[in-house]
């Protein structure tokens, strides 16, 4: 893989501007790329990937290209890759699977009606119909004794599989289910499913006061480590040769089944869809694993996690760099 170092894009710039002007005025996709994206202020680290080529790798500012960030909610999309190599080893039946029948334990005595009966399609596609343990509600969710139980005695605001719900607690509900069903914590089978064949490091991350790590939050990898993910998502389940989640997994997880309320995205199986081919993973602040096979790109996005990032603000300003100067890298 190819990296264009600051030093070799100071060496570029020197010879296009000793070039004739007509040459001067071509454009050049990678620097248009550099300077639609490196003097954002929250943007942290990028790296772009075409083929097996790495045209981009920059890390202006905070913690570099090879030290682990928090990916936020990019989490979600790594579980429900997890739960693809679940399904496939036969430790869980399928997407059918209901709660009460892989994980029954794990419902309380007073949850609210309907959670028993949960599908792990609900859960991993956003749609359990309890109202939402994000945004708002955040704190007093992480705040409270059992983050499970406190997730599934949420008011009912619609269906079982109905629209889309964005809840940290339903994938923290799916998480635990996954952990229990697997009898292995989160940690080891990130490590395992991922970690191993991806050749990354997995640090370990937050638990919730019954021991389940947190599903769908918190964890962290390096920009480099998420791009590899991203070649995973890409490359329909491969790397380096080895099929690593398995393919059908992989094009389930872009099928459309719900809609985001805030950005319009598609939702797959724990990754946005956009109309434009994009497959991507996105937490907060700005944290994007994002993958065209279309095009043969792969894109790892890391900011400042203490920042928002809304669909009609910096995320919104990301889109538009990977919908125009990425996708013109094609």
């Amino acid at each position: 893989m190819s990296i264009l170092t600051r030093r070799r894009f100071g060496l570029a710039l020197i010879g296009t501007l000793a070039a004739p002007m007509v040459l001067r005025a071509q454009s050049d996709p990678v620097a248009d790329l550099r300077s639609a994206t490196l003097d954002l202020p929250q943007l942290h680290a990028i790296l772009v990937q075409r083929g097996d080529d790495l045209l981009l790798a920059e890390a202006p500012r905070g913690r570099g290209l090879d030290r682990a960030a928090n990916i936020k909610s990019c989490s979600k999309s790594l579980l429900g890759l997890m739960l693809g190599t679940a399904i496939a080893k036969g430790e869980v039946p399928g997407l059918g699977a209901t709660l009460s029948a892989i994980a029954p334990e794990l419902i309380p005595a007073d949850a609210t009606a309907g959670a028993a009966t949960l599908t792990l399609s609900d859960l991993v596609t956003l749609r359990a119909g309890l109202q939402g343990t994000s945004g708002g509600n955040y704190g007093a969710w992480v705040g409270s004794g059992n983050w499970v139980a406190y997730a599934l005695r949420q008011p009912r605001i619609a269906p079982n599989g109905g629209r889309m719900i964005y809840s940290t607690g339903t994938t923290h509900v799916l998480g635990a289910a996954l952990s229990v069903a697997t009898d292995r914590s989160l940690r080891d089978l990130a490590r395992e499913r991922l970690g191993a064949p991806l050749g990354i490091d997995i640090p370990d991350w937050t638990r919730d006061p019954q021991g389940f790590h947190f599903g769908g939050n918190e964890m962290a990898l390096t920009p480099q480590a998420m791009l590899r993910v991203a070649l995973v998502m890409r490359d329909g389940g491969r790397f380096d040769g080895a099929q690593v989640i398995p393919a059908d997994w992989v094009a389930a997880s872009q099928t459309v089944r719900t809609r985001s309320p805030f950005s319009g995205l598609g939702y797959g199986l724990g990754w946005f869809i956009s109309p434009t081919g994009w497959i991507l993973a996105r937490g907060y602040g700005g944290q994007i694993i994002a993958a065209h096979p279309g095009r043969a790109l792969a894109v790892a996005i890391t900011s400042d996690p203490t920042q928002p990032a809304r669909s009609e603000g910096y995320f919104g300003t990301l889109m538009r760099v990977l919908d125009g100067p990425i996708l013109a890298l094609a």
